[in-house]
């Protein structure tokens, strides 16, 4: 019969989660997840084929957990939609430094990003069905209201700033309301 299994791939994808979310993406390696674990790494790479597979789960629990925060924030009803989105990648930027960095603030440039994601196509829509703009001015809308509110959160998770939310929220409305007075000028 054989041993019994000790370290599962869910044990370690937990403990590589945690040490991204407290110390960085930097402190992501076999030696700290073993450690974390009280093991070799040997369970590491008998689950995994490498650490950048376990980077790239990581990777997609951060993502799952900012997903929750977007829920979280549009469901409290506290905001329009279109605001929400905003002030949520704010908060997980505030309450998440590591895990916003690792999905928002890593090198990118050997990744195939797609130009436009479902969540970014819901924007686009959200800005339209909200201003009566057509769908490219509406992106662009967005990705200027979208770079302001990275800023911000940017601030936040590098420790730069730290604003209140309730000036959050006045600074997002007064972006929002000069940006949509600015289009539809013109």
């Amino acid at each position: 019969m054989p041993p019994k299994v000790k370290i599962t791939k869910d044990d370690i994808i937990r403990a590589a989660f945690e040490i991204v979310r407290e110390q960085g993406e930097d402190a992501l390696n076999a030696r700290n997840v073993a450690s974390m674990l009280g093991c070799s790494t040997q369970p590491i790479f008998s689950n995994f084929t490498s650490m950048d597979e376990v980077r790239y789960v990581v990777i997609c629990k951060a993502d799952e957990m900012y997903a929750s925060f977007m829920k979280d924030v549009t469901d409290s009803g506290l905001y329009p939609p279109y605001k929400a989105s905003g002030m949520a990648y704010i908060r997980f930027a505030a309450e998440e430094k590591e895990l916003f960095k690792l999905l928002y603030m890593r090198d990118r440039s050997d990744e195939k990003i797609p130009e436009t994601s479902d969540l970014d196509e819901q924007m686009y829509g959200m800005v339209s069905s909200n201003t009566g703009l057509d769908t490219d001015t509406a992106r662009l809308f967005h990705l200027e209201m979208w770079a302001f509110v990275h800023g911000i959160a940017a601030m936040h998770a590098t420790g730069f700033l730290t604003l209140d939310t309730e000036l959050i929220s006045r600074m997002l409305t007064d972006s929002y309301q000069g940006l949509r007075k600015q289009f539809e000028g013109a």
